[in-house]
């Protein structure tokens, strides 16, 4: 499926879509512990039509992703790609064809380092601009940790602060957690997180 959207990049190839739609699906249902009737139901689709998106079998028309993509607070870019259709795809991501996922309520862009949602974990590239805040504490059912490459962010975890700085990492697990960029500069980091939620 190729497609234009409105998107913040530019690019001069047309998006299309990752090729693993349904794995990614998938994946951010089962990130929050919904069922497949639990999403369908939300969708207003069947259960089967579902199972067929998520094993593949069948893609969703884009009017379907759009309203995925709501449900989940993506973009719907974040179910495309402007990298070549390539063998190299199912493993390599360039830098340029990252998929992105911004929250400009948070002040927050990430983009999707790993291939897909298909595996064990995620790795995400983190941009958090300078007085950027997490609007409140989630807590979710993964296991996290985070490498500080530039700047500095706030950690709150379950009411402890904890100040990263440029080489500092962490790691939590199901704790409630915050965060905020105090410094005057972008915090930088790589963020891992396992099972995938985006």
């Amino acid at each position: 499926m190729l497609v234009e959207l409105d998107d913040t990049r530019k690019t001069q190839t047309p998006l299309r879509s990752s090729g693993v739609i349904g794995a990614d699906i998938r994946a951010l249902r089962v990130s929050r512990g919904w069922t497949l009737s639990d999403l369908a139901e939300a969708l207003d689709r069947s259960v089967g039509w579902l199972s067929q998106v998520e094993r593949d079998v069948s893609e969703p028309a884009l009017a379907d992703i759009r309203r995925i993509a709501g449900i989940f607070d993506l973009p719907v870019s974040f179910f495309f790609s402007d990298s070549p259709d390539t063998a190299e795809a199912a493993y390599i991501v360039r830098a340029d064809s990252r998929r992105l996922m911004t929250d400009d309520s948070k002040g927050l862009v990430e983009g999707l380092l790993s291939p897909d949602l298909g595996g064990a974990f995620e790795i995400v590239h983190s941009v958090f601009a300078a007085g950027a805040a997490c609007p409140q504490p989630f807590v979710r059912p993964t296991e996290e940790a985070g490498y500080v490459i530039d700047g500095s962010l706030t950690l709150i975890i379950e009411d402890e602060r904890f100040v990263l700085n440029k080489g500092d990492s962490f790691r939590f697990a199901g704790e409630s957690v915050s965060w905020v960029n105090e410094g005057t500069v972008p915090a930088v980091l790589i963020w891992v997180i396992a099972p995938p939620v985006y």
